[in-house]
């Protein structure tokens, strides 16, 4: 294997090898020719079923050590600088584990994993897991969301508005409603998805705040952003169940 281009500890250099070691053994190329398609082709895979990632990730765990911020900053990086997708799988899985070590200075480390090699599968793992943990313990990173949340680019406007996703009670509405508010106009299928979403998971906390926002602003939301965020309480609260492929949602 080639060696890593962000410098790394020597722990988290036999990390990484370990887990390479893993990833070679398990590569099926059949299954990695239809997960790429499934991805559009945008990356290259080993072919490994979820499932089995999730083994291999924990087997590597096991037994190691609780990294240094600085480690948790290199295993990410190294990882994102691999081309197979599995390796950023277990980079979010990484950070979403050991996400109580990082200080306010960690968000640009998740910016950039934001804005690199993006889509939906890493993007929403970042933004749910590792943003989100990241403002409820440092609660000032808020204010860089309401820059995010102004990006040109849709993935750091995606996070934005997903990183309150698993906040329920503690929600912040009015920041929640504005962030909806200030792309409601964007033409861009994954921020419109995004916003329907956000509202669709707050609505389980306090429908009739999310119904009013929606009536309130039905010229503004895109359809598609108010039919997801009405979803769950059409529904009757009831979630549907979910299809066994399911592991994430775009």
């Amino acid at each position: 294997m080639p060696p890593y281009r962000y410098p790394v500890s020597d722990s988290a250099a036999n990390l990484l090898s370990a887990l390479g070691r893993r990833f070679e053994s398990a590569r099926d190329e059949a299954k990695a020719a239809g997960m790429s398609r499934y991805m559009r082709n945008l990356f290259p895979y080993y072919g490994i079923p979820a499932p089995v990632q999730r083994q291999i990730f924990r087997e590597v765990l096991t037994g190691a050590a609780t990294p240094t911020e600085h480690e948790l900053r290199s295993v990410a990086r190294a990882c994102w600088k691999r081309p197979e997708r599995e390796w950023q799988y277990f980079a979010c899985g990484y950070l979403r584990r050991h996400v109580r070590v990082a200080s306010p200075g960690f968000l640009p480390t998740v910016g950039y994993l934001v804005t690199t090699k993006s889509w939906w599968d890493t993007v929403d793992s970042l933004a749910a897991h590792t943003t989100g943990s990241l403002v409820t313990t440092w609660p000032e990173l808020a204010d860089a969301m309401d820059e995010w949340i102004a990006s040109d680019n849709i993935w750091l406007a995606r996070t934005a508005i997903l990183h309150q996703l698993g906040y329920k009670s503690a929600t912040d509405a009015d920041r929640l409603f504005s962030h909806c508010l200030r792309r409601a106009g964007d033409p861009e299928f994954f921020v419109r998805k995004a916003i329907g979403w956000a509202l669709r998971e707050y609505s389980k906390t306090d429908g009739p705040a999310v119904r009013r926002f929606v009536r309130d602003h039905r010229s503004e939301l895109s359809g598609l952003s108010q039919r997801e965020g009405l979803k769950w309480l059409e529904r009757g609260g009831r979630t549907p169940r979910a299809r066994k492929s399911a592991g994430r949602s775009i």
